[in-house]
């Protein structure tokens, strides 16, 4: 029972503080966010994106907003109704960089390790990259994944997410290969996870400028299981 009770406490603990850190890191980007919609009322051919250039400066969608409708392709080829597929039950959405990314590869690992756990607690998990389908296939075939992959290779989604900026130079020459060509702005995604129940609407966002850290799988499986009844 004193077992019990510890690591119960321990789960609590671990999602306050990423709760804490999430809304902390909302909270900084607020200002920039706030200024930016001002533009809601403006017609669509009338908005553009700014494109940040630290992955500091992004401006992302905070807890309670609804996702933007897409239509992405899969590691098939196949058009995929991202907002038909969360509709139907509460979703882990993971953006990464790609596949070429070793600690996107670490991260995808984790996620298929969890991913029979988060079944169970009723999710689904989807993760989308600027990778090209070929590049997706070769990331599952590499490390055994059986969830969804999706492209995103121009980045339309990740700008409407509010997590794209521009990527450093070194990586210039490689965005055009690896995205076919269709990355044109050389942009790249900050790694982001966000919960998101069946009407598409965000209940957690994890987001870290250092694309070197990542949320571990056994902190996704605690966050999945304390905010499910709210889904």
């Amino acid at each position: 029972m004193k077992s019990f009770i510890k690591e119960n406490t321990r789960s609590i603990f671990i999602t306050l503080l990423l709760s804490f850190t999430t809304a902390t890191v909302a909270n900084a980007q607020r200002v920039s966010r706030d200024s930016s919609m001002m533009m809601d009322k403006m017609e669509p051919q009338q908005m553009s994106y700014t494109i940040p250039q630290k992955p500091e400066d992004i401006s992302p969608l905070l807890n309670g907003e609804k996702i933007p409708k897409a239509i992405l392709t899969d590691l098939s080829g196949k058009k995929f109704d991202l907002n038909k597929a969360v509709s139907e039950k509460p979703t882990v959405l993971v953006f990464y960089r790609g596949g070429w990314c070793p600690y996107c590869s670490r991260q995808l690992s984790g996620l298929q390790q969890a991913a029979p756990d988060l079944e169970k607690l009723g999710y689904q998990l989807i993760a989308i990259s600027t990778d090209t389908p070929e590049e997706l296939m070769q990331s599952a075939t590499k490390e055994k994944l059986d969830y969804t992959l999706l492209s995103d290779a121009d980045l339309s989604l990740s700008k409407q997410f509010g997590i794209a900026y521009k990527a450093p130079e070194a990586y210039w020459n490689m965005l055009p290969k690896t995205t076919g060509g269709l990355d044109t702005a050389l942009l790249l995604p900050v790694p982001s996870v966000f919960i998101l129940d069946k009407k598409g609407t965000i209940h957690f966002e994890y987001i870290n400028p250092d694309f070197k850290q990542r949320l571990s799988a056994d902190l996704l499986k605690a966050v999945t299981n304390s905010i499910r009844k709210d889904l």
